[in-house]
């Protein structure tokens, strides 16, 4: 839908939850039901009032069966409605951001889409960065490379572009993060842990960026629980509202990390998220190694200043929590 400046192509989400029946289903199906019952009432003599009154039965049949046909639809469509309502509630009570004593948050890329909120002081050391879902340019990988004259490992197996950085050194791979090792069509998939191990990174001290339309949860739930703990910090962009395995991926997250930081992004608001306002969010998880929560303050977590809009044009959708003091 967008072209996006730090995290490849933006596409709208396609929600599985099924819809209400619309009026002109309705109207279909109980034409169909009084359409043999109408032709019947125009027949004539006799011969056709006869026609007429079976025609008449079998109409009326037809009629209680569409009924019983619209009210199961109605009724499947409301459980399923209500089933979708509690797991998005399930998807916001998890995502309950809080404030650290010791994180000094600073925003690294973009000033709008592509930027992304870390705990600057708790980034040292470090060896090496991740940056996965990249475009045609990486501007919050270029940034962490030049400030911290470490390398980038960017993935990327939907755009052939090679982003270039002065100043930054980037080592792009034209392979993207899954479940599992093997192609998909024509496009090359591995596992975070093997993409990290093959680099030689597992025992270092790495922070990872990550926006992939959707597939960070299987990548996730495939990544291993002591890869995940040794790493410090993850800014994302998570995708989706009505599948249960979201729920899986932030519990098992929040096993090793805080959430500090709850952006959600202004190019994918709608209702049908709700209570989220949108389908798009930015999360900063900070390893529960290094963060200090701070119990006095409020949770969630007033949003911080440094948050900016996804489009500077498009109306704004976000939480009601007010935001935090510059």
């Amino acid at each position: 839908m967008h072209r996006r400046s730090g995290g490849g192509v933006q596409v709208p989400y396609i929600s599985t939850q099924p819809s209400l029946p619309s009026f002109g289903w309705i109207s279909r199906t109980f034409a169909t039901a009084f359409g043999p019952l109408a032709g019947a009432g125009g027949a004539g003599g006799a011969a056709a009032g006869a026609v007429a009154a079976d025609s008449g039965a079998s109409g009326c049949g037809l009629v209680v069966a569409a009924f019983a046909a619209v009210a199961a639809v109605l009724i499947g469509a409301r459980v399923h409605d209500a089933a979708g309502r509690k797991l998005r509630e399930a998807i916001l009570a998890e995502l309950q951001p809080v404030v650290l004593k010791n994180c000094t948050l600073r925003r690294f890329g973009s000033a709008n889409d592509g930027g992304y909120l870390m705990c600057e002081n708790l980034i040292k050391p470090i060896d090496a960065a991740y940056s996965y879902g990249v475009g045609p340019n990486d501007d919050w990988g270029c940034d962490v490379s030049r400030r911290y004259h470490v390398p980038v490992y960017q993935y990327d197996c939907f755009d052939p572009a090679r982003p270039t950085c002065n100043g930054g050194t980037f080592v792009f791979h034209n392979e993207c993060v899954g479940d599992h090792t093997g192609n998909q069509g024509s496009h090359f998939f591995d596992t975070l842990e093997n993409q990290i191990r093959k680099n030689n990174d597992i025992s270092r001290r790495l922070i990872i960026k990550m926006d992939i339309e959707g597939a960070e949860w299987d990548s996730l739930l495939a990544a291993p629980d002591e890869l995940l703990a040794a790493i410090p910090q993850i800014a994302m962009e998570m995708h989706g509202y009505d599948d249960p395995k979201i729920v899986e991926v932030l519990r098992k997250l929040k096993q090793n990390f805080y959430i500090v930081n709850l952006h959600f992004n202004n190019w994918s608001c709608t209702p049908n998220a709700a209570p989220l306002p949108a389908w798009a969010y930015q999360v900063l998880w900070v390893n529960k190694r290094i963060g200090i929560v701070d119990p006095a303050a409020p949770v969630p977590a007033p949003m911080s200043p440094l948050n900016a809009p996804d489009s500077p044009t498009w109306p704004d959708c976000q939480l009601r929590t007010p935001r935090s003091e510059p």
